[in-house]
């Protein structure tokens, strides 16, 4: 479905560091150089999110220079099987808990520092959507919540500790200049498809143009499940 022009909007977002993990590195995480359209997403869904609206990544620009730093972390080896949780639904004396000291394990990550974007998406309505819902309300609530700071959650940059900050541009606004910089990424995440019972990430061969990525459709045929 296409979005309305009106329904088109810019978020600058920044922060000081960024993972958006290649799925490909087992234990060690490894960034993209650039954040992915399901990042992106998250973070417009931290301010504005309902079951009547779905956000569409159109495309993402880099403002800074695209730098590295490695740090090393304390990570949960494990985590709780779902098994144990039913069993805890069911019963108030099963223990949920995990003990660190337990299960620290230290793992390196390569990680982005400084980073700097412009997010370019848009909304449309979905099924979902009832009788008094329509996209002026829901534009004119986005606006009013990003003009302010306000998000149901604290957006972050792939990893939670990656605190994301955000302003939202104006359309007659002029925006920063991106980088001069052109590189192949080759394939991204692009997103999950949670339309059957089981999730399945679908991916897409990105890359950087004088400082952008293009986000394809999710329907397009750059897209593969």
């Amino acid at each position: 479905m296409a979005a309305s022009n009106k329904n088109r909007f810019r978020l600058r977002t920044w922060g000081d560091f960024a993972c958006f993990t290649r799925p490909e590195m087992k234990a060690e995480r490894v960034s993209y150089e650039v954040m992915t359209p399901s990042a992106a997403r998250n973070i417009l869904q931290s301010i504005l999110w309902k079951p009547a609206i779905e956000w569409k990544i159109e495309k993402i620009e880099i403002l800074k220079p695209i730098r590295w730093t490695s740090i090393r972390r304390n990570e949960l080896g494990s985590v709780i099987p779902s098994s144990k949780v039913k069993q805890a639904m069911k019963s108030d004396s099963h223990e949920l808990g995990v003990f660190i000291e337990d299960d620290r394990q230290q793992r390196a990550g390569l990680f982005l520092r400084d980073v700097d974007y412009i997010i370019h998406a848009s909304f449309f309505l979905t099924n979902k959507a009832g009788q008094s819902d329509n996209e002026t309300k829901f534009r004119e609530q986005f606006v009013r919540r990003a003009s302010k700071g306000q998000c149901f959650w604290q957006p972050y940059f792939g990893c939670r500790e990656f605190a994301a900050y955000f302003s939202l541009l104006d359309a007659d606004s002029q925006a920063p200049e991106s980088i001069e910089d052109t590189r192949n990424i080759g394939w991204m995440l692009y997103d999950m498809d949670y339309s059957d019972r089981s999730p399945v990430p679908m991916f897409f061969n990105a890359s950087i143009t004088n400082g952008a990525v293009l986000i394809p459709d999710w329907n397009s045929n750059e897209v593969k499940r």
